[in-house]
């Protein structure tokens, strides 16, 4: 064999190497946090707001595991007012796992949800929610 033949053949390796590689890449899964993220990056100083105030409140929201519910506890000082918002369980490997949920907590300013709506996993509970005409937003991690 003739050095021709191996340039003929190093090349050829290379050029089959880069289609495989094209393929592949052309099949991948792209999977982006949200669909409009451009315009939910806009809004995110509402985010660092919400944030800001939840964190003035005198108690922590909790957001916690308990037998088979998911229980979100509001500070003492919001029972009995009147609350609405959202919850989004985010799954960060995997889409389909996500849940988004609406936030209209009891007098006692408690809601529960049963584990069963959730496919196991690790999540990231985004809650926002609007007393008296303030935003409040908290982030935080949970397994299930």
């Amino acid at each position: 064999m003739n050095w021709g033949h191996k340039l003929l053949i190093v090349i050829l390796c290379f050029v089959g190497m880069m289609a495989y590689l094209v393929y592949k890449s052309a099949r991948a899964d792209f999977q982006l946090v949200e669909n409009d993220y451009y315009k939910n990056e806009l809004k995110y100083q509402e985010v660092i707001d919400g944030t800001k105030n939840a964190s003035q409140l005198k108690t922590p929201v909790r957001i916690e595991r308990s037998g088979d519910k998911i229980v979100v506890q509001l500070p003492d000082e919001m029972k009995g007012e009147k609350i609405n918002g959202s919850l989004w369980f985010y799954c960060a490997y995997d889409s389909k796992r996500d849940r988004r949920l609406l936030f209209s907590p009891d007098s006692n300013g408690a809601q529960s949800f049963d584990t069963a709506l959730f496919a196991t996993g690790n999540y990231t509970v985004k809650l926002e929610w609007t007393s008296n005409n303030t935003a409040y937003y908290k982030e935080e991690k949970l397994s299930l």
